[in-house]
């Protein structure tokens, strides 16, 4: 620590309000501009007006931020440990790394889309969704815009994002449906050259999306799952940073309320989670389902209605839910299918 985590660094405002502690030395830029393009033209450009503009952030600089604020209240941080197997001893954990065991009543896996953890703890038939997306980081803004961009149409089942940072941009592909393969480095190419930017001169990386894909338990005996682990990645945004904090903080929750003697906790944590975050996630994959199988009709009837990205800017911020939106959403979007009903 600090070190490189592919990702787009978009933060919802709403986690601020889990925490006690200011978060503004981590956050690169707030920005309350977005932007949408289809096939890089008929841009739409919103602005944010009644709500808290979006945190971008560096996930180096972010990460650290929290595990600084973590060991400040008393946690032990074992960096660059490696953890070659668990097993359960008695009433307590044991963690064996490189060097040397570890030990404690309670394990939290956090180890994210490619960890072993959820295997080795006997999560074998999970319900996930694995996305991939590849991301490049350029080290200058290119024309000193600070918006946030979304393009769809250039690639199939998902988008592609531009997220300014204070010192640069993080520009990503994702595809979060499945399909044919894509050249996803061509495609980002040619993107990113709309602003000015050659990825040749940058550095890529590609990784996993765990996207969440129905009810699941995320508890065994004395562990839970959290973060991508527990596939908490929202299906219709890819968005996890919120997600994956969320779990984390209702995980501590259960670990709290289990030490305190409570024989049901990590049952509740695993009902919480589907409750509070899984529900609504039926909804977004519903939405997700159908707005990427017709994307044309989806940015026509969706992206471009003046109160789209206010609507999703709730949800991201927590102020909505896809269960108050979806609904109307999808019988837009199906009207739309229709000859002669899209208007």
């Amino acid at each position: 620590m600090p070190r490189y985590k592919p990702c787009g660094g978009g933060v919802s405002p709403q986690i601020a309000q889990w925490f006690d502690f200011d978060f503004t030395p981590a956050i690169s830029l707030k920005i309350n501009t977005i932007r949408y393009t289809w096939k890089l033209g008929d841009p739409v450009d919103a602005t944010l007006e009644n709500l808290e503009p979006i945190w971008m952030v560096r996930r180096d600089v972010f990460d650290h931020f929290l595990i600084q604020h973590a060991q400040k209240q008393g946690a032990e941080l074992k960096d660059g440990t490696e953890v070659t197997g668990i097993q359960f001893q008695g009433e307590v954990w044991q963690v064996n790394t490189a060097n040397g065991p570890l030990t404690g009543r309670y394990l939290i896996a956090a180890d994210g889309a490619k960890g072993v953890m959820a295997n080795w703890l006997g999560f074998k038939e999970r319900k996930r969704r694995l996305a991939g997306a590849l991301e490049a980081e350029a080290p200058a803004k290119a024309d000193g815009s600070q918006a946030i961009n979304f393009e769809f149409g250039m690639v199939k089942n998902g988008y592609i994002w531009n997220f300014p940072k204070a010192d640069g941009y993080s520009i990503g592909i994702g595809t979060f449906r499945g399909g044919e393969p894509q050249d996803f480095k061509s495609i980002l190419t040619e993107y990113a050259t709309s602003f000015g930017i050659d990825l040749k001169t940058c550095k890529q990386y590609g990784h996993p999306l765990c996207l969440w894909d129905g009810q699941q338990i995320l508890h065994t005996q004395n562990a839970v799952l959290a973060g991508e682990a527990a596939c908490v990645v929202d299906p219709m945004t890819a968005e996890g940073i919120r997600p994956s904090i969320f779990s984390g903080m209702k995980a501590a929750e259960a670990i709290d309320l289990a030490l305190a003697g409570n024989a049901n906790a990590l049952d509740q944590y695993t009902e919480v989670m589907n409750r509070e975050w899984g529900e609504d996630m039926v909804w977004a994959q519903r939405l997700a389902g159908l707005f990427y199988r017709v994307p044309g009709i989806g940015y026509k009837l969706g992206v471009k209605r003046p109160s789209a990205t206010e609507r999703m800017a709730e949800i991201l911020c927590g102020q909505l839910r896809y269960s108050d939106v979806a609904n109307r959403a999808i019988k837009r979007l199906s009207t739309g299918l229709i000859p002669g009903m899209g208007g």
